[in-house]
């Protein structure tokens, strides 16, 4: 028995045919807005690439990119299908392909639904992505001498800015690196001799931050060195005064930035993706439909349209059987094949 039949006369299937014909092509303009999305993704990733540690950050733009350009192709050949489906001579060269079409369109649905998933889903792996690329990122800070490493204070220091943060969990992380270039150290005072001695891998150490995780906002000028020495500041206790400096560390701004355009295209690539599955229901009942016309030389003649053919046990059922079959069937061929090449080896 089919699934979800529907009665169509000509008038029905004319209205179905232009109503499909049109939600092709605002599907086109929706393709167009996924292309769009994930090319304003990956602009945004590959202004910070560098404070990431690789590429796997760009799986979802560069899907969002494929599936926008698919997602044209496709809504544009449905349209075409609708406008030739009003003239039945039109209608028979589309006939034998629109099964497979049909097929294609629910696998892209799949894919687009998963795409849709992964916008939500990928937070872990950009948080682990961005937090080794952070630390990396601050360890080259100083490098402002080495050939490729030399924007990187300023790379980090706008995005600190930028962002209104400070190291990558906090402004603590400073405190575990030298970030002060030798070349800017002097070594014959007794302190810096002192530093570097006290560290068991011969570094620069300091209780400090660069500027650019100053708060303009705070009334106190900013106290960027020596912030846990209560006694180098007056009136300043660093455990219990509200320090002038970005709390938040970048690693956490940063993912939260990403992770809210990720949210909202994935709200706006399901949103589509219903609109999607709207369009592939109407052109299987508007396939059916057309299908079963008793006479094609009367078009006004009365036909009945549905979503499956029988029920869906039984499809699924007849989808195995023809998987197996196909599978016995290229088992056969090798077979054949093989047999085929023992004469001519003998």
């Amino acid at each position: 028995m089919a699934l979800l039949k529907v009665k169509f006369d000509q008038k029905k299937r004319v209205k179905l045919a232009q109503g499909l014909w049109l939600m092709n092509w605002f599907s086109v303009l929706a393709g167009i807005i996924i292309f769009s999305l994930g090319l304003f993704l990956k602009i945004e990733l590959r202004k910070r690439s560098d404070v990431m540690n690789n590429s796997e950050s760009h799986f979802v733009p560069n899907s969002l990119i494929g599936m926008g350009v698919l997602s044209c192709v496709f809504n544009s050949l449905a349209g075409k299908i609708c406008y030739d489906a009003l003239d039945p001579a039109k209608y028979a060269r589309w006939k034998p392909w629109l099964k497979p079409y049909l097929a294609i369109c629910v696998l892209f649905n799949i894919v687009l639904f998963l795409v849709a998933l992964c916008c939500f889903l990928l937070r872990g792996s950009l948080e682990n992505t961005l937090g080794q690329g952070l630390k990396n990122g601050m360890k080259y800070y100083r490098d402002t001498d080495t050939p490729g490493r030399c924007f990187m204070k300023k790379t980090i220091d706008m995005l600190q800015i930028e962002f209104k943060c400070c190291g990558n969990n906090g402004f603590r992380d400073w405190f575990e690196i030298q970030w002060i270039s030798n070349r800017y150290l002097d070594f014959s005072s007794k302190e810096v001799k002192d530093r570097i001695k006290s560290n068991v891998d011969g570094r620069y150490l300091v209780d400090g931050v660069p500027f650019s995780c100053c708060n303009p906002s705070s009334p106190r000028p900013c106290i960027q060195y020596q912030i846990t020495n209560n006694s180098a500041h007056y009136s300043y206790d660093h455990q219990t005064e509200e320090l002038n400096l970005w709390v938040r560390g970048c690693r956490a701004a940063l993912l939260s930035y990403y992770s809210s355009l990720m949210n909202s295209m994935g709200v706006v690539t399901l949103l589509i993706w219903l609109f999607e599955v709207t369009i592939t229901i109407g052109l299987r009942y508007l396939q059916t439909s057309l299908d079963c016309v008793s006479n094609p030389e009367e078009p006004e003649s009365e036909s009945e349209g549905w979503l499956l053919e029988k029920s869906v046990p039984e499809t699924w059922k007849a989808f195995l059987e023809s998987v197996k079959k196909l599978g016995k069937g290229n088992q056969v061929e090798a077979e054949g094949a093989d047999a085929g090449q023992a004469p001519e080896a003998g």
